[in-house]
């Protein structure tokens, strides 16, 4: 899985990992920081969770134009710069009034910000390792494992965000307080995030300092005519019209499924089940997945012999834990979002192995058809929702029947989030992938760029269920998002022909 993939990879990622897992422990509490302590309602927190989503995945077309003209390597560093503040300004407790509310702005503006100078460029020079032919054929392999990265910190972020909060809660915070000390840890994580790129910067240095002018020369070098540069930039533009409604779907996870999460869902859970509520078991699961990959694929016995021992050893980590659980363990909404992440590490490795069976039979799936399929399994994912949804109570009424609600189980949300995670496998790293092979050299930074504005306008369109959520019963709210991944996925195919030749 990991052979032959360039050193640079890894150091790029890890840098990556430690800036998504601050933005991710913020994310996993910030709707309800914001319905806490300034008292919106459903509709405004929703509002405004939304419209930091967008400046987050739209200010990357402008850092990419930025990075196009001086460079990726220096707009990443200013980017961390400038996220640093933001997350610093968030971590201040100014209490819920007008002053506090405006600096909260400012502070998401700053994030925004420096997110799109650092972001996308990272992503570009990822790609750039890939342009050197011997690594050319791992390109997808690398972005699939650069992305899992990404979600080994959001794994560990929502659990984070509950702990801090609950430590500080207990040295006599104010719980609306306690949410600046989650933030907080974004901070600390930009730091690291930061000291591992220089650290390890010699690795990658070659990707990070094209200019136009170095990029110009390139393009000489390897030219391709005004109509062709056309016919990709046509082809990037139809896949980003698609994933607008992925992502508008799959970030119901900070919103709508959080809602649900948090008025539809039991608040404890008992035996098995309360196992998935604990990040060390999700851990441990993970560490069996990866191992159990090493035994087979290992060529040497020391090697299958560690890789047993580490099945074995967290095989039992997981029985002495349930042997020693006593009582239920409650639940908390912020926690559900530690299981998207959770998945997409622990199926990397499972979806790269079928894709690589799947290559060398001739039959893996081009990227552009790997998106539309990503689109059929988000409906899916959704119509789970609606089946857990049959006989609830819309959320108005829900909140007026008080004790007597009724609460489903968690499973539901930990299948909803199973599946929206296979659609993410096909759909994102696919998706960055296949905009750093077709972008034309002169627009790399301005077409990844692209694919971050389609991101941030499907965040913006999230809002939608905030002002659904209310009165509509809850099939209502999930069928938007079924259509919308169904018709997407129907224009997906019908383009189908257009976009494989432009991979060719």
């Amino acid at each position: 899985m990991f052979e032959g993939q360039p050193k640079g990879l890894f150091a790029l990622a890890l840098a990556n990992t430690g800036e998504r897992f601050g933005y991710y422990t913020m994310l996993a509490v910030f709707v309800l920081f914001l319905r806490a302590n300034y008292n919106l309602d459903a509709g405004w927190a929703g509002e405004i969770y939304s419209d930091f989503l967008m400046l987050v995945y739209f200010f990357p077309l402008f850092g990419g134009m930025l990075a196009d003209k001086f460079g990726f390597g220096k707009m990443v560093t200013l980017g961390i710069i400038i996220m640093f503040l933001g997350y610093l300004l968030l971590s201040v407790p100014l209490g819920g009034n007008t002053v506090a509310l405006l600096v909260m702005l400012a502070a998401l503006v700053l994030i925004g910000f420096g997110t799109g100078l650092f972001k996308g460029n990272l992503q570009v020079m990822v790609g750039n390792l890939y342009d050197d032919p011997a690594y050319a054929d791992k390109r997808d392999a690398g972005f699939s494992i650069f992305y899992m990265a990404i979600n080994i910190g959001a794994l560990f972020a929502p659990t984070a965000a509950v702990r801090i909060m609950e430590w500080a809660q207990g040295m006599g915070v104010s719980v609306n307080d306690s949410y600046h000390f989650a933030f907080a840890i974004a901070c600390a994580s930009l730091v690291l995030s930061i000291a591992i790129y220089y650290v390890f910067r010699p690795t990658f240095r070659h990707t990070e300092g094209k200019t136009s002018k170095q990029v110009a020369q390139a393009a000489e070098a390897a030219p391709i005519s005004k109509a062709e540069t056309r016919e990709r930039i046509v082809a990037l533009c139809l896949v980003y019209a698609v994933v607008i409604f992925f992502w508008m779907a799959f970030h119901q996870n900070g919103l709508s499924l959080t809602y649900f999460a948090d008025e539809y869902t039991v608040k404890s859970v008992s035996g098995v089940e309360s196992m998935a509520f604990d990040v060390t078991n999700l851990v441990m699961i993970v560490f069996i997945v990866y191992a159990l990959f090493s035994l087979f694929q290992s060529k040497t016995s020391r090697g299958k012999l560690i890789s047993g021992l580490v099945v074995l050893a967290s095989a039992a980590v997981l029985v002495i834990h349930y042997t020693h659980q006593t009582g239920a363990v409650e639940i908390s909404a912020p926690i559900f979002q530690q299981f998207n992440p959770f998945y997409v590490v622990a199926l990397t490795p499972v979806s790269m192995a079928i894709f690589s069976t799947l290559a060398k039979k001739g039959k893996e799936p081009s990227a552009p058809r790997k998106i539309a399929y990503g689109m059929l399994v988000a409906a899916v994912a959704f119509v789970v929702m609606m089946i857990a949804s049959m006989g609830l109570l819309p959320p108005n009424q829900q909140e007026q029947a008080g004790a007597s609600a009724t609460l489903v189980s968690p499973n539901w949300l930990i299948g909803t989030y199973l599946i929206l995670t296979f659609g993410e496998l096909l759909l994102s790293p696919m998706g960055i992938s296949f905009v750093s092979k077709v972008a034309p050299p002169k627009y790399k930074g301005m077409m990844m760029g692209g694919w971050f504005v389609a991101t941030a306008i499907g965040n913006k369109l999230v809002s939608v269920s905030g002002y659904l959520w209310g009165d509509l019963p809850l099939w209502v709210v999930w069928s938007v998002f079924i259509a919308l991944c169904l018709i997407s996925f129907v224009f997906m195919m019908s383009i189908m022909k257009r976009l494989e030749h432009v991979c060719k």
